[in-house]
């Protein structure tokens, strides 16, 4: 069984993408283990010798930081703020999720900032190992003292509280923790903060959705050169020449694997009777460019963020220093997890206009790619599908990160809406997946038309492979069923390109 240890290494994209595939099981390495007890040992001794209040350790939290709490009950304080801080609504974090989360939490607690018990973060690892995923709600969180309702669902199941899913069932956490044998954990001072602390619910979604991000940009370019091809379009406007005099990187990277894919294809390197292609078709590398360059902030911005310590205080023992502060601010999250959405749902957008014009009857190809137009509606409404989910993801990017809404009796006098930020973004990029699966329904039909010319092998080996499950349409058919075959294609292709 592979095994990954917690640690301060960096945790990359491509890191977690290797955990998550590989079902490695999570560890703390002795030199985070050391760094957790340290820390905690530090904490413990100068709660008991301080007289001076810290900052939700021995006072209430938000509004209530001027209010003391005894020392007996600095426990209760704790378990308390999870209990009252679950207060979260809608429709559940998918588990897939939920998971991330739980291995974002981990390692952000790992770095010895944040004074958990050891037994705390190990319990964490067990949900994770374990396949126990709380149940979380998309809705509570304004992402500005971390994530605070969403946080406080995942640690519920610590106390006993709310409930977990395991092997796809949803349990009391009481039942899930009796099968394994787990006792509620006690939180000590401060840990019921340093939980629910955290940008672990907008990290979560960030990471899951750039990793599905780049595999789609890259999908974007296959099924546009498909589409390109089908268009009869032109190779010009692809020329390195033209993408170095205006060198963005993502411009010439789209060019240069558009280029490449194209290597040897008879319909590329025809004649052509017209000068221009529309830009959904000639503006592919500036335009699926732009969007590669957003997703590479992106991921900048995200990398930093889940190799950090986000609660609060934070607490340096080396240095005998407990500090409030606000790293729990979601604002970096907020501000690129709105970017995403806008550099995704533009990928769509280009994308449904080059379903328009392959169904428009243009370049000898029939009027919505079928041969009997008329008694056959053929490719009309696939069309109308894509460009109703456009339009719904353009409502999508007005962004989350420009409000903001006071909270805690004005403590709280400015937040992020970063969460509202990730759910935002997650349906606009499973929008882009499902666009892109109908153009490719459309482009791999008009493609047909072109026999009996080839494009490259590369082309035609990715079209035979989408066409052992998504036929050829000679008449009218069931046309939903052959759209949900192309998306389930799209969602388990292997994104594999010619090299540079």
């Amino acid at each position: 069984m592979k095994t990954h240890k917690i640690s301060s290494d960096f945790l990359s994209l491509e890191t977690v993408a290797q955990i998550l595939k590989s079902k490695a099981k999570l560890e703390l390495s002795e030199e985070a283990t050391a760094a957790v007890v340290r820390c905690r040992e530090y904490l413990d001794k100068k709660v008991k010798e301080s007289k001076v209040p810290i900052y939700g350790v021995t006072t209430g939290f938000g509004s209530l930081c001027n209010t003391s709490v005894s020392g007996d009950d600095l426990s209760k304080l704790q378990s308390n703020l999870v209990l009252s801080h679950a207060c979260g609504m809608g429709d559940e974090v998918p588990q897939e999720i939920v998971k991330l989360m739980l291995l974002l939490k981990v390692q952000s607690l790992s770095y010895g900032n944040s004074g958990v018990q050891l037994a705390t973060i190990q319990r964490l690892i067990d949900f994770y190992n374990k396949g126990v995923y709380p149940v979380v709600y998309q809705q509570g969180s304004l992402g500005a003292s971390g994530d605070l309702a969403p946080l406080a669902h995942l640690s519920l199941p610590l106390l006993n509280k709310g409930e977990v899913y395991y092997r796809n069932k949803k349990y009391p956490a009481e039942e899930i923790n009796a099968r394994f044998g787990w006792k509620p954990i006690t939180l000590q001072a401060k840990e019921g903060l340093a939980l629910l602390n955290g940008t672990q619910f907008m990290g979560a979604y960030a990471v899951w959705l750039l990793l599905k991000a780049r595999k789609l940009s890259w999908l974007a370019d296959i099924i546009g050169t498909v589409s390109l091809e089908a268009f009869d379009g032109r190779i010009e406007p692809f020329n390195l020449s033209v993408h170095f005099a205006r060198p963005h990187v993502g411009q010439i990277l789209t060019a240069t694997h558009i280029s490449n894919m194209l290597l040897g294809s008879e319909i590329i390197s025809r004649p052509k009777k017209h000068v221009q292609d529309p830009y959904s078709f000639r503006c592919m590398p500036q335009v699926h460019g732009a969007s590669k360059d957003a997703i590479a902030h992106v991921t900048n911005v995200v990398e930093t963020e889940i190799n950090s310590a986000t609660d609060n205080p934070t607490v340096f023992p080396d240095e005998d220093l407990i500090i409030s502060a606000g790293n729990f601010h979601g604002q970096p999250l907020a501000l690129v997890l709105d970017f995403l959405a806008l550099a995704t749902a533009e990928l769509g957008n280009i994308s449904e206009r080059r379903i328009y014009q392959l169904i428009s009857g243009k370049r000898e190809l029939p009027s919505f790619l079928v041969k009997n137009p008329g008694l056959n509606s053929g490719f009309m409404i696939p069309q109308y599908t894509a460009a109703s989910i456009v339009s719904q993801s353009k409502t999508f990017t007005m962004p989350s990160s420009s409000d903001s809404i006071e909270s805690s009796q004005g403590q709280e006098d400015h937040v992020s809406m970063g969460a509202n930020a990730a759910t935002k973004a997650y349906l606009v990029v499973n929008n882009l997946e499902k666009v892109l699966s109908i153009e490719l329904l459309n482009a791999a039909q008009a493609l047909e038309f072109r026999r009996p010319l080839k494009s490259s092998d590369f082309i035609e080996d990715f079209v035979a492979s989408y066409r052992k499950h998504v036929p050829f349409v000679e008449n009218d058919t069931y046309m939903h069923e052959l759209m949900q075959k192309s998306l389930e294609f799209i969602q388990q292709v292997d994104v594999i390109l010619p090299k540079d």
